[in-house]
């Protein structure tokens, strides 16, 4: 099944992830499919950036967001 979460990317307690479509067999941070945004918890206020066109497609063919992603997105 095909899943969009978050990949952890920064470094030791510098946090920063990206939103990624991948295959939910995968690890947490490794072969994605595609990177539709970022999110960002340490500025001031949070970052979030994602590509709407690409995660509406990306439903649209049977993607399952997580919880976190859902709650990021507003969807």
């Amino acid at each position: 099944m095909v899943v969009i979460r978050l990949a952890r990317f920064g470094r030791k307690k510098r946090p920063f992830y990206r939103i990624v479509v991948t295959d939910s067999r995968k690890r947490r941070d490794s072969g994605w499919i595609e990177s539709i945004g970022y999110y960002n918890p340490l500025t001031d206020p949070v970052t979030v950036k994602i590509d709407e066109e690409r995660l509406n497609y990306w439903l649209g063919v049977g993607a399952k967001m997580s919880e976190r992603v859902k709650k990021l997105s507003g969807k």
